[in-house]
């Protein structure tokens, strides 16, 4: 499988829920700008990243154009995992939470998804510290579920597809062996 690389717009979305409580933890910063590091992004754009994580950044900076449907999900499921750190969800967190999930235009359901991903690598022995959480075993789980789904997906239609086919190819009339003759013989009379 390819692994895709996590772009500038990522970060800056982390970091933009980090401060819907009002203010970033520096245990959240680190394990941001330590990522985008990780993740080898350009010095000028880590430089952007390490700014929106000490200077309040606002939701209607994030740009999901430039972002695939798995980085959507993981920038949702991060935040998810954020909202939960101190073991309080804030209101003005759960709001900006929705808020998010809406500028990414992810359904209930995948938010519902991506939350169970990021509450299931947050219970690894690894994950119970910001400086610990495994944040591209979440992208790379993140990654993995969706191609599953799409195989799944891909089967089922197949499936239906044979299934179909054999039910136009059963409701064709049968022929009798004499009906089959006189078609060929027709046949043979046209050349």
């Amino acid at each position: 499988m390819e692994q895709h690389r996590l772009g500038r717009d990522v970060f800056i979305a982390l970091a933009a829920i980090g401060w819907a409580d009002g203010q970033l933890d520096e245990d959240e910063a680190d394990a941001i700008v330590r990522t985008a590091m990780e993740e080898g992004l350009e010095l000028e754009e880590i430089g952007e990243i390490d700014a929106a994580t000490k200077q309040r950044v606002d939701l209607t900076a994030i740009d999901i154009h430039a972002m695939s449907k798995a980085d959507r999900l993981f920038v949702y499921a991060v935040a998810s995992w954020m909202t939960r750190l101190d073991g309080v969800v804030q209101l003005g967190e759960q709001v900006a939470l929705d808020q998010l999930g809406a500028a990414l235009k992810i359904p209930a359901a995948p938010r519902e998804h991506a939350d169970a991903i990021a509450k299931e690598i947050a219970e690894l022995p690894e994950g119970d510290r910001p400086d610990r959480y495994d944040l591209k075993g979440l992208r790379q789980t993140i990654q993995e579920r969706l191609d599953e789904a799409h195989a799944a997906r891909m089967a089922m239609k197949e499936a239906e597809a044979a299934k179909e086919a054999e039910g136009a190819k059963e409701a064709e009339p049968a022929k009798s062996p004499e009906a089959a003759k006189e078609g060929e013989s027709a046949k043979e009379a046209e050349s």
